[in-house]
């Protein structure tokens, strides 16, 4: 499970993260929606261990240690932070991301017979800008996936990519549904899609609202994967 406890990031003139806390259990996909790119990207890196918080806490199961978070979150796509650039080739970013995991959680192959043991070898040639916006999420969770030891994705603005859900709910779904392990997904959003009824909390809220059963997440998540 993750908790986050009123959490605050404080900012040069303003604050980037107002008081915010949220659960989001173990194996379910999360929305939180945050209303500018500075305020959902301090939410992302804060959820995933990557910035330390002015005060409050966050903590992934029962161990509180923010070292244990950073190991077991991805912090994905995040602007200027973690996305990847745009004059990189595909084959390029996987070596590089292959050979950041830990030897110990890292799979025993290159880059191209990766990228082939999961059905993506005609992408190795493309820079990453030619791909779009579902094929980059795709590859960039495929690869977070690809460290044994992450089991928590926080993904920075999918929705800044386009104003779809289609291009990026069916894939977080299913990487919560289909990875072989349990994994917990949450993205930081600017507005919830029309159609999400599963867990979701808004950046600035302390009553730690976590709108929508475990039910209402499983229903969203195959609507989602079927419209994939």
């Amino acid at each position: 499970m993750l908790s986050a406890d009123n959490l605050f990031v404080k900012g040069r003139h303003s604050p980037l993260l107002p008081p915010t806390s949220l659960t989001v259990r173990a194996g379910e996909l999360f929305l939180a929606c945050g209303g500018n790119q500075s305020v959902r990207t301090a939410l992302a890196l804060t959820l995933s261990g990557r910035m330390r918080p002015t005060s409050g806490s966050v903590s992934w199961g029962r161990d509180p240690r923010p070292e244990h978070l950073r190991r077991h979150a991805a912090l994905l796509d995040s602007p200027e932070v973690s996305e990847p650039e745009r004059h990189l080739r595909v084959r390029d970013l996987v070596a590089e991301d292959l050979a950041l995991i830990p030897r110990r959680s890292r799979p025993r192959t290159g880059a191209s017979a990766w990228l082939s043991g999961e059905g993506r070898a005609d992408l190795g040639p493309l820079w990453i800008e030619e791909l779009d916006a579902s094929a980059r999420l795709d590859l960039l969770l495929r690869l977070a996936l690809a460290d044994a030891a992450v089991d928590l994705l926080v993904v920075d603005s999918p929705d800044r990519h386009g104003p779809d859900p289609d291009a990026w709910l069916p894939l977080l779904a299913e990487a919560v549904s289909a990875a072989g392990r349990q994994v917990t997904a949450v993205a930081v959003v600017a507005q919830l899609p029309a159609e999400w009824t599963g867990p979701s909390a808004v950046a600035g809220d302390t009553a730690d609202t976590n709108a929508g059963s475990a039910a209402d997440t499983a229903g969203t998540a195959q609507t989602a994967k079927a419209s994939a």
